[in-house]
């Protein structure tokens, strides 16, 4: 694999509770199971045991009567209980996990759900999200135009749903058009062609908007930190203009000093502006995904 390439990850459904979203975020190989076909092994005893068991409490039936076999099955039942509780505790790990992996089996999709051009766009749609939500912008609730932490994971979350159908759809649809299609009927297939065609862009689009976002969140991060460091000039003001006023004339440091203020009002300017169009691109995304 080309390593500029972008790698998706796994993507849960937002509304799981927090327990079965761990439980799945760490079970890779369990989720990759499941998707393989594998079914928990049986819960119950086996037939054989069962038969054993039943065999023993009718001869204690018959030859010590009904408190007889009321008492060895109390003792065999006391026994299958330890013989659970002493089991393998990694195996019963497993097989629970195993179990919440099929239980939720369509709250989330795997890289291996999608094919290569699904599997790009949503890499690239994770990789926006994450520059979003790491921004020092967003931390400091600078971009109150959406509530990213909740918006973002349910655009990724309907994103890898729609990527896993559309990958799902494609494959089905190789599978039944023939390779070898005659050029005067290859016409006919052609609607179907671009349902898929049309399907594909729409996500690529809603993607990039994904990254327009990033990308006026990032310019947003880039001016804050300025206008945080410009704050801390802004501190040292006084220091400046001692200096100013020690190495040159009055006249001459007056104008020089308004200069100093002037362009902490620009640097000002630009950040309250650049916050602005982060907010204005999070509401255009606001706008596409209640479409």
């Amino acid at each position: 694999m080309d390593p500029r390439t972008p790698v998706p990850r796994l993507v849960l459904d937002p509304d799981l509770p927090p327990g079965v979203a761990r439980i799945l975020r760490t079970s890779p190989g369990t989720l990759q199971a499941v998707r393989a076909g594998v079914v928990p092994p049986p819960t119950g005893p086996r037939p054989v045991i069962v038969i054993t068991v039943t065999f023993f409490l009718l001869v204690a039936l018959m030859l010590a009567g009904p408190w007889g076999m009321f008492t060895l099955g109390a003792v065999v039942t006391g026994l299958g209980g330890l013989q659970a509780l002493a089991g393998d505790p990694k195996e019963r790990d497993a097989r629970r996990r195993l179990r919440v992996a099929i239980e939720h089996a369509d709250r989330f999709v795997l890289p291996g759900d999608l094919d290569a051009g699904c599997r790009d766009l949503l890499a690239r749609a994770q990789n926006a999200v994450d520059d979003v939500l790491g921004s020092q912008v967003d931390g400091a609730g600078l971009l109150d135009a959406i509530d990213n932490s909740v918006t973002l994971p349910a655009e990724i979350w309907r994103l890898g749903v729609r990527l896993a159908d559309l990958t799902r759809i494609r494959a089905q649809h190789d599978q039944i058009v023939p390779q070898d299609v005659p050029a005067d009927i290859a016409e006919v297939f052609a609607p179907y062609d671009e349902v898929l065609d049309r399907a594909r862009r729409s996500l690529a689009a809603r993607v990039t908007t994904l990254e327009e976002y990033a990308r006026e969140v990032r310019r947003a991060d880039a001016v804050y930190r300025a206008y945080r460091q410009l704050g801390v000039l802004r501190e040292r003001t006084p220091d400046y203009e001692r200096l100013l006023a020690e190495t040159a004339e009055d006249l001459l440091a007056i104008p020089h000093i308004d200069r100093l203020s002037g362009q902490a009002q620009e640097v000002e300017r630009v950040f309250h502006s650049s916050i602005d169009e982060a907010r204005r691109a999070g509401s255009h995304l606001l706008s596409l995904t209640a479409a």
